[in-house]
Order: C-alpha cells, then structure tokens, then sequence
C-alpha cells in the first residue's frame, strides 16, 4: 500500500511538473516591440504573461540603476544575441537621448548608446520622451534622440548603422513620441517644447528601414509642402504632434492615424487641432476632423491632439483631448481631403473630468471591446456598443497610460505606486511599490513588468532607475 501510495503522489508530480512546464514554456518567449504592444497602439498585450491576480502581488521587484532618467516605456526582446550570447533585454531611452540595452534576468547593462553631440544638451531643456521600436528582423531597434534624429542601432552592440534627422530645428521641434515601424518603414512624428514656442510645425516623416533615407513627410502646417521645413519659412506656426502613442497604425490598411494640437486650422494647408488619416506612404490625405470649436480650443490651450487615436475596430475610434471629452469618431464619416469641421460625434468625459494627457488601452475580449483610460485624478474603463462608449467602472486614482495584459489593467501612478486592477470588474488586486514620475507606464512581458522611475517637464529630475518586477524563485 504504501509502494502505491509513493507511485501515486510521484506521478501526480511528474503530472503537475509537466503542466507547469508546459504553461512555463507556453507564457515565455514573447516580445514587447514597442509602444502600446502593436503598432496600432492599443496597450493590449494578446500574449500570456504567467501573472495572475493570485500571483501579481508576490512579485519581486528589482532595480536597475541607468546613467539618466528614463520619462517613456521600455521595450523588450526575448532571446536575442548580445555581445555573443543570447539574452532577454529591455531597452529604454533616456530624456537625454542615451539608449540602452538591460539584462531582463540579471538586472545589469549590457551596453549604453550615446549620442556624439550628447554633451551639448546634456542638462538642457532639450529632451525626449521617445520609446524605442524594435525591427520585425530583431537584429536592430530604431532610438529617438534629443538632436532630432532616429538612429538605427544593433542589438549586438549598439552601434549605430545610420542616423537621420527628421527636422531641421531641434531647439524648437521636439521628438515626444515613440516611433513605428511597419512594412520596411520607420514612422516618426515631432511636436514641440513646454511653452510652444516658436516656430515648429508638426510632422509625419516616413524613413527607409535600410538606410535611414526619408521618403515622404507631412506637415501639419503648409501641408502643401512634402519636405521636411525650416520652421521659420512657413507663416503658420506651433502645430504638434504629441500624443503619448504617436502615429498609430491600421494593421489591415497600413493607414496612419495621428492627432495635432496647437496652431491655426484652415482646411486647406493648416491642419491644427485636427484628426488627420494619412495613406501608409503619408503622401495623401485619406480623412480629417477637427470640432466645430477649433478656434476656441486654440484659444485656451485645449489641445485635441493631447492624446493619439484610438482605433476601436469596426470603423470607430475615440480621440481624447485636454478639453476633457473621448469623442466617438467613425471613420467613414471623416473621409476625404475636404474638411470636416463639426463636434456631432458621441463623446463622454475623462475618467475625473480632468485633462487628458495619456494613452488610452483598447482590449477586445470575450467578443467585446474595452477602452481604458487614466487622467490626473481617475482610471475608467467603457465597452464599446453600437458606436458608442458605456460606462464600465472608474475610480478616483490617476495614473499615467494604462496597459492591460492577462486580464489584468496596469497603471501607474506618477506619484508612486503601480496598481493592478481586474480589467473587467475595476478591482484592485494588487499594488506594487514604486517611485514617483511623469509620463512613464509599464509593460508586462515574459512574467515581468518593467517600469522606468523619475522624469518631467524640463530636465532629468530624479528616478535614474529602471524596476523589473519578476515571480519570486523558487
């Protein structure tokens, strides 16, 4: 009986061990290639995490220290051969264009890229906010810097294969957004610097994956010109594009959905305040919108383009703004290069009425979609029905751009703490420690979260690390 009963407990063992490995193997090995997950921007990660609301608030965190704060998201790549051997690495950049490449599992840096002019603005107000995207071939990432240009770097080693610049007054025309890469292109969007002042215009400028080459641009202002331009030589001024997630993109169409802030609006070349829909090559105009209040907006400040689209599926997305709405927007109905002045769509307000600054999440699930949303003040979540958003839940805890993956919402808190909520029901389930922020958000991957500390208007102001949160050994 008892030969049987050590049989017995040893094969139900063997049979956990083999689940186990089975769901280890099955949640491992998976990439985070840029900001938002995909290239539509959508924060919502399709792939198993291994974290669950049981299991999140037993997560270890460990801290890696950067030379320079990081105020943006990492990346991260699973797998990949650095310097001869292979590693999972994230990869952040920081305000003062410094890329760098860390361990995921031993919590070092592997190698740091920086710039050649780094010094020149090193400790100035001129900065990014750029998050890195990673190739499709994972040989190489495309990293944003200070000096206005993109640079394509190896994972081996960091060393630049080329750099770009995509535009001609970095002292004005500031790289806040991630870039995309999609089809052999790198998409890269400019806005402007705290206190817009002139003269900027933002842009859309579209590089050859290869060699860095620009192929097209759109500006905002004097749209009429498809060249990248010296700020000064067109008379509208302080267009932006700024968005937390930037450009995103139609995965089906290739289409390029961004939102500007700022500058006048005329429907013709001057294109301020406005919901633009570009082809995959950004040389044609495919939609636009702007409110019937586009003047107004401009008036106080009240950029629409605070935040990019969010593409809903089904023709709609959702376009938040430093006016405090979510507007509703169906595709269809902004169609054409003839302008669509108007402010009929459905909208509903911020999660606590406050001005929106982040990204939105866009989760489709169990046949439903999901949009999330965090402000200064509160975190909402809405299902989308029948072109419009209902309300889900909200809570009064703000929170920077929210990322939902295994079911679980993510949101950081810029005054310190990451909290985790039940995506469907709006519970908390778990809070894990962290310093405070501005812009930063976290990414969930390979059952780990990575989430960058420190950052804000100007200058590096604290931070200077780098959190890995992972499942305790066992």
């Amino acid at each position: 009986m008892e030969t049987f009963g050590i049989f017995r407990r040893l094969s139900l063992l063997l049979a956990f061990c083999g689940v186990a490995a089975l769901y280890a193997a099955d949640t491992a090995g998976h990439d985070w290639t840029q900001f938002g997950w995909d290239v539509s921007g959508s924060s919502a990660s399709g792939d198993p995490t291994g974290i669950t609301a049981a299991s999140v608030g037993s997560l270890v965190r460990h801290q890696v220290t950067l030379d320079g704060t990081v105020d943006a998201s990492a990346i991260y790549l699973h797998d990949v051969t650095v310097k001869g051997a292979k590693h999972n690495v994230f990869f952040v950049i920081t305000l003062f264009g410094k890329t760098v490449a860390v361990d995921a599992d031993k919590d070092v840096v592997l190698w740091e890229y920086t710039p050649e002019q780094f010094s020149t603005w090193d400790g100035t107000r001129q900065i990014t906010n750029g998050t890195p995207v990673a190739d499709p071939d994972r040989q190489y990432i495309y990293a944003a810097a200070p000096d206005g240009a993109v640079r394509k770097l190896a994972i081996a080693d960091g060393h630049a294969v080329w750099t770009t610049p995509i535009t001609l007054l970095p002292l004005r025309e500031k790289m806040d957004s991630p870039l995309r890469v999609f089809r052999g292109h790198v998409i890269a969007v400019t806005g402007g610097y705290i206190g817009d002042r002139p003269p900027y215009q933002g842009h859309v400028a579209i590089l050859d994956a290869k060699d860095g080459k620009v192929l097209h641009v759109w500006n905002s202002l004097c749209s009429d010109k498809t060249v990248l331009l010296q700020p000064d030589s067109c008379a509208a001024t302080q267009s932006a594009i700024w968005g937390r997630a930037g450009a995103v993109i139609d995965p089906a169409s290739g289409d390029i959905f961004v939102a500007t802030g700022n500058g006048p609006w005329d429907g013709k070349t001057s294109w301020a305040d406005a919901l633009i829909e570009l082809d995959p090559d950004a040389t044609k105009m495919l939609g636009n919108y702007t409110p019937s209040n586009n003047t107004d907006l401009r008036a106080r400040d009240l950029d629409m383009g605070s935040t990019s689209p969010a593409l809903l599926g089904g023709g709609y997305l959702a376009q938040g703004g430093k006016d405090k709405l979510i507007r509703v927007v169906n595709i269809k109905s902004i169609a054409g290069a003839d302008p669509h002045e108007n402010d009929d769509p459905p909208s509903v307000s911020t999660p606590s009425g406050g001005m929106l600054l982040t990204a939105t999440a866009v989760w489709h699930h169990n046949g439903d979609t999901w949009l999330f949303s965090a402000d200064g003040g509160g975190t909402a979540a809405w299902t989308f029905k029948e072109g419009k958003l209902v309300p889900a839940w909200k809570n009064t805890t703000g929170g920077t751009s929210p990322v939902v993956a295994g079911g679980l919402l993510y949101v950081y808190n810029p005054r310190g703490g990451l909290l985790v909520y039940d995506a469907e029901k709006g519970t908390q389930v778990a809070s894990l420690e962290a310093g405070s922020g501005h812009w930063n958000s976290p990414i969930v991957v390979d059952g780990k979260i990575a989430l960058p500390e420190g950052g804000g208007r100007g200058a590096a102001t604290g931070g200077n690390v780098l959190d890995i949160w992972s499942l305790p050994a066992k």
